[in-house]
């Protein structure tokens, strides 16, 4: 799964993950899904995305908050 982030995933600039070839942020897709929201509504909102994207969104986000909690913890 960590190679499809790359293909899916793109840090900008400012250093903000979004979904790679859109404007779409990362977060975005998780605050729908936080809200209860399902793919579908994410789908409909952002219609240019694919499952896989949604998919990715939040595994990068397991992955970074796994990252963070082995450095806060010293693992």
């Amino acid at each position: 799964m960590k190679k499809d982030l790359k293909g899916r995933i793109e840090i900008t600039k400012s250093g903000k993950p979004i979904i790679k070839g859109t404007k779409v942020p990362v977060y975005s897709v998780l605050d729908i899904l936080s809200d209860g929201g399902g793919f579908e509504e994410v789908l409909k909102k952002y219609p240019n995305l694919e499952k896989e994207d949604v998919r990715a969104a939040i595994k990068f986000a397991s992955l970074v908050l796994g990252n963070e909690e082995d450095n806060l913890y010293g693992a």
